[in-house]
């Protein structure tokens, strides 16, 4: 038995399988998404449908476009014009496929492997940081998550404090989760920059964080392509644009990817 964490697929469901025929799959084994499952890519609703249907044999965490997608579904935002979800939004099966998606954590950890869709802040240690997506997990599955989507979007507070309340606390940690690259030392997020140039005082999140006993997988960040780092692994390969899509198999951290087809998005 084998667990292979999987970067961004966003739709790519044909690259997906044979990524799964090349590491050679089978029903013993588990699979990891490090989030973005839909959108931008052809076949979201492919991409749902399987990894829903594997039930405990996968793990997903959600990621900034997961959210969008749940958002849209709910009616609280338009579809945007590069969107690709109008085959899930139009699907028999979507109200019970989104269900399933909401109830999706933001982070995931199994002995010394941890596993989030953007990133952690340098002031998080693993438990305090699956103790706050914990905060958001049952806010998402409550009887009223719809205020939680309401408040969802925005870039303020840019920064963590203990003191935080309310939608402000839980959008920070939403923020941090799935969609932040950089941030300064001091835990500051920025949300503008979207290349591997860091803004003047910022830092890739990763570099800001010290001692972390846990090996972190996420993705989010396809400007990077595959990169390992002491203690941290970032698996999005930029499929939905013309990369590849990468597999990281955890027993013996062996990489696996296969080749995409062609441009199709701008990074976000």
């Amino acid at each position: 038995m084998a667990t292979y964490a999987i970067g961004d697929v966003q739709g790519c469901y044909d690259e997906l399988q044979a990524l799964l025929a090349e590491v050679r799959f089978t029903r013993t084994d588990r699979l990891w998404f490090v989030g973005d499952l839909v959108n931008r890519g052809p076949k979201s609703l492919e991409v749902l449908r399987f990894v829903r249907g594997l039930g405990e044999r996968a793990v997903t965490v959600l990621g900034n476009h997961d959210l969008h997608l749940i958002v849209v579904h709910e009616g609280l935002q338009r579809e945007r014009a590069d969107d690709t979800l109008s085959e899930v939004l139009a699907a028999r099966d979507r109200a019970e496929l989104v269900d399933w998606l909401r109830r999706c954590p933001l982070m995931h950890a199994e002995g010394d492997t941890a596993m989030v869709h953007a990133g952690l802040l340098p002031g998080w240690s693993i438990q305090k940081a699956l103790s706050l997506s914990e905060e958001v997990e049952r806010a998402l599955q409550a009887a009223n998550y719809r205020e939680l989507l309401k408040h969802l979007y925005g870039s303020k507070p840019d920064r963590w404090s203990d003191a935080l309340m309310g939608w402000d606390r839980l959008r920070v940690i939403v923020n941090a989760m799935t969609r932040m690259r950089f941030c300064t030392p001091e835990g500051e997020m920025d949300f503008r920059a979207k290349g591997t140039k860091a803004p003047a005082g910022y830092r890739p999140w990763y570099e800001t964080r010290h001692g972390d006993r846990h090996f972190l997988l996420c993705g989010h960040w396809s400007a990077l392509g595959l990169k390992q780092e002491s203690g941290v692994a970032l698996l999005d390969s930029g499929c939905v644009w013309g990369g590849a899509l990468s597999a990281l198999r955890l027993d013996d951290r062996r990489v696996f990817q296969v080749k995409c087809a062609g441009s199709r998005a701008v990074e976000d």
